[in-house]
Order: structure tokens, then sequence, then C-alpha cells
């Protein structure tokens, strides 16, 4: 399930990323995505490839375990002002992704990689510069 308003676009310097159409109420289910699980042992391989710069930690069990997100999931930009959240379903094996405060027309739709919208701890990239 994805909104009807939402569409990809690019971004000089930035590369693409997730833009609506239409304004979007606070508290909207903008996608709902199946993922694919990888074990530990997978993760180390996927790991070397350029895959690591999209997949999320999946963590029922496992902490070394991730996915990899279908549909638009994996195209939304990082922000530590995120405008969306996400949320896993270990059971279904699913990730939705939900509004946390009204979107306006043609704006970028943003997560917080590291999980909390406002979470402001460095993500991967911002560390390594």
């Amino acid at each position: 399930m994805v909104h009807p308003g939402l569409y990809i676009d690019y971004i000089p310097g930035k590369g693409r990323g997730i833009f609506t159409r239409t304004g979007i109420p606070a508290n909207t289910i903008l996608e709902i995505a199946p993922v694919i699980v990888m074990t530990a042992g997978e993760r180390v391989l996927v790991d070397q490839t350029i895959l690591h710069d999209y997949i999320f930690e999946w963590t029922p069990d496992d902490a070394d375990m991730c996915c990899m997100a279908l549909g638009y999931i994996a195209v939304y930009n990082h922000s530590y002002t995120a405008n969306c959240e996400y949320f896993m379903d270990y059971e279904k094996r699913e990730i939705a992704i939900k509004t946390i405060r009204a979107i306006t027309a043609g704006e970028e739709l943003t997560i917080n990689y590291n999980g909390d919208w406002d979470n402001g701890d460095e993500v991967w990239f911002d560390v390594q510069g």
C-alpha cells in the first residue's frame, strides 16, 4: 500500500527522495511495505555492497539481522527533524511509514534513520564524514 500522492524525485547533491503532490494530515499511514529479512551471516555479505546503505536493522530477537524494505521505503531520506516515522511489524514482516505532522504539497518526506523521529544521534554516514 502506497499513498496515491507520493512520487520519487531527484534532489541535486542528495539523490532520490520521496515527495507528495498533495497535502497530507498528521498521523497518516503513507506506506506499508513487505521486507526481506536477512540473517546475521547474510548481513555480513550485504554490508560489503551498496545495499548496505539501504537496509534496516531487524531486531525482534537478533540484533545482527537486517532487512531490505520493498516499495518506496528505502528511498526516504534521513533527517534529524523528520516529518515521518517508521514502524516494524515483525510478525507480518512489514515496515510502515506514518506522518508525524501535517505535510504540504511538494514537501520531501523524511524519516530519522535512528528509528525515533527526533533522535539526534549521528547516523553512520555523518560519523564517517
